[in-house]
């Protein structure tokens, strides 16, 4: 459906609707807040299947990565009781692990969901909670994939729809090629001039 510029789509509804059953699930399992898990089920949903698939993959890379330095954070945080220049100076060191790994196993696409995943979790982690807490957040972030993995698995956009997609992601790709054109053109200007100079 279209009103001049604005258009709501069927990615659109999926997004809700993920939203909507990470909340359901979380208050009939007593789960507590839906946030994080809401917050993977939006980072998982692509266009179609096959793009939430191989996204998943990445983001199932990242959260295990980023899960997994939360709950390092965790301990060592419980181990100086809290102290803020653990969290000040650890956290950093974490993520800079997070992107010198994801890029060692060729999981770039993965590397903002992995830090999103380490910086929701060890952020939200109120103070005397037990290693528990931090393990559930981990799984909510599974849970969220899932739940968008799942979505594109049982609706798949229409033709038109798909199409319509593709176009904006053409679109998109179109103008990005035209600005790295044009950068390259200024760094060729540049060297031509530094060229003429050095004469």
């Amino acid at each position: 459906m279209e009103v001049g510029r604005f258009r709501l789509g069927m990615r659109t509804l999926k997004t809700a609707l993920a939203v909507m059953l990470c909340i359901i699930l979380f208050k009939v399992f007593d789960r507590g807040a839906p946030m994080i898990a809401a917050l993977a089920a939006v980072f998982s949903l692509r266009q179609d299947l096959t793009t939430s698939v191989t996204f998943g993959k990445s983001r199932i890379l990242g959260n295990t990565l980023g899960g997994g330095l939360a709950i390092v954070y965790f301990l060592v945080k419980d181990l100086f009781a809290n102290d803020f220049l653990v969290e000040l100076l650890l956290l950093p060191i974490l993520v800079i692990i997070v992107i010198v790994v994801s890029d060692g196993i060729n999981n770039n696409s993965g590397i903002i969901s992995a830090i999103a995943t380490l910086l929701l979790i060890s952020l939200s982690i109120p103070q005397g909670e037990s290693f528990y807490f931090a393990l559930d957040r981990v799984i909510d972030t599974f849970i969220g994939t899932f739940i968008g993995i799942g979505l594109n698995f049982f609706f798949k956009p229409k033709p038109i729809e798909e199409t319509h997609e593709i176009e904006e992601d053409l679109a998109e790709l179109a103008k990005k090629e035209a600005e790295l054109k044009e950068l390259r053109e200024k760094v060729q200007a540049r060297v031509e001039a530094e060229k003429q100079n050095k004469k």
